[in-house]
């Protein structure tokens, strides 16, 4: 958390009210957040550039800048960026602060804020984004940002004894699905967390790309999930609702709105919490598989 449509939300703030702006000031206070290169290196790399465009891959917001070197932002666990006005009293934890250059609507701050400090800032030269960043270079096809055709998803999963909510999970195969939005894909798709990703037939490849693609979309539209943490919030400090939709996320012991009949059973499948419905989504394991294996909690 955030994820996907949590970072494609802030980068649509980034694009209406930053891009095309330029850096006059930069500011680092904790040396962890710009842990891949150095303070001095963001501060140079940062000021005195424009902002030119908002992208995003996966997880990670990328701002091409007019210098020809990128600014790369990833949030994290509880990383956030929020535009306020210039001379604002900053939150705690606010690590990196950008000056911009005043337009129409006044002077402003871009501020990085994050209390666990496992985000990063960091400026690059994208020629060289193997070396300097390896693991945006080894990210899979992003379903919003790239597109994600029934084809190429059923390529992806074919022949794979990997459970399917770790093959969402993983990066280098598809870009930007974490927990939350893994665990309501496969409830919409109805597939069982532990199926493993090579046992789809064409229906379910089919299913789960319908179910990823209207998840992720919806998600975006609504500004993202803000759960109880509060830690997710988009560029002007306001929430997502994505949440109230949510169908299994953090609803253990739930009867299940989707089916009336299953009940929502919460699991670790590889180190992380799963959430599925006992009814919708059974498990399917013939005997060439080996059977699921969820450990319930």
């Amino acid at each position: 958390m955030p994820e996907l449509p949590e970072v494609e939300t802030v980068r649509r703030g980034l694009a209406d009210h930053v891009v095309g702006r330029t850096v006059a000031r930069v500011e680092v206070g904790r040396e962890r957040t710009v842990r891949r290169t150095s303070r001095q290196a963001v501060i140079d790399g940062l000021t005195g550039v424009t902002i030119l465009a908002a992208d995003r891959r996966g997880k990670y917001l990328l701002c091409p800048l007019d210098s020809g070197d990128t600014l790369m932002v990833h949030l994290r666990m509880t990383g956030q960026l929020l535009l306020a006005p210039a001379g604002a009293v900053r939150p705690p934890h606010t690590h990196v602060v950008l000056t911009l250059t005043p337009n129409a609507s006044g002077r402003h701050e871009l501020w990085f804020v994050d209390p666990r400090t496992f985000g990063e800032v960091v400026v690059f030269d994208p020629d060289h984004v193997a070396v300097e960043l390896p693991e945006l270079a080894h990210l899979g096809p992003d379903p919003l940002a790239d597109g994600l055709d029934v084809g190429v998803l059923g390529r992806l999963l074919g022949g794979r004894r990997t459970r399917l909510k770790a093959l969402l999970l993983d990066q280098h195969v598809i870009a930007g699905i974490g927990n939350i939005y893994a665990d309501e894909i496969l409830h919409a798709a109805r597939l069982h967390p532990d199926r493993p990703a090579g046992s789809l037939r064409r229906r379910d490849v089919v299913a789960l790309h319908d179910a990823m693609h209207r998840i992720l979309f919806n998600a975006v539209g609504a500004g993202g999930s803000t759960l109880g943490d509060n830690q997710y919030v988009d560029l002007m400090g306001s929430g997502g609702s994505y949440q109230d939709d949510h169908q299994v996320y953090g609803k253990a012991g739930a009867r299940c709105t989707t089916c009336g009949r299953g009940v929502v059973r919460r699991g670790v499948t590889g180190g992380r919490s799963t959430h599925w419905c006992s009814w919708c989504q059974r498990v399917w394991a013939p005997r060439h598989w080996k059977a699921a294996s969820t450990t319930e909690v």
